[in-house]
């Protein structure tokens, strides 16, 4: 008899442990293709940035990106995702809806609105400033306060 109380005890107090890894979210990709993605896709659930050029050559396009690479953690806590497009050619639907012109930077909100648009790259400390005065974020900060 113990052996068999045992072995129920054993599978009954590891199965939650299989259940909280197969219930882990699976971490979606920081950095995507504009043509594989859309507004849709992010509508209040990610603020998407956008970094657009006519090249991947443009060095306004290389330093934007390398900017927010190397502090992707501070963006995965906004609830970011950078879509890019250097590809003008292939008329992305970022692209027809937002018409840029060579490089351009913009922020997107949770509820699909522009938030900010720039001509030249910004540090991820200056994109967090602005993302963290938007009222959907202000919000997010509390209800973790109060968890």
């Amino acid at each position: 008899m113990r052996p068999i109380l045992t072995i129920v005890l054993t599978l009954f107090l590891t199965s939650p442990v299989w259940a909280s890894d197969a219930s882990l979210p699976e971490e979606q990709p920081l950095f995507r293709p504009g043509v594989e993605s859309n507004l849709n896709d992010f509508l209040w659930k990610k603020r998407p940035i956008l970094v657009f050029a006519d090249t991947d050559a443009d060095p306004r396009f290389q330093e934007q990106l390398d900017l927010l690479r190397a502090q992707e953690d501070a963006l995965r806590d906004r609830d970011v995702v950078v879509v890019f497009d250097s590809t003008p050619g292939d008329r992305s639907p970022w692209r027809t809806k937002l018409r840029p012109r060579g490089f351009q930077l913009i922020l997107i909100g949770k509820d699909g609105g522009v938030k900010l648009r720039k001509p030249f790259p910004w540090t991820v400390r200056e994109l967090s400033r602005s993302i963290d005065k938007m009222p959907s974020r202000l919000r997010e900060v509390e209800d973790r306060r109060g968890d």
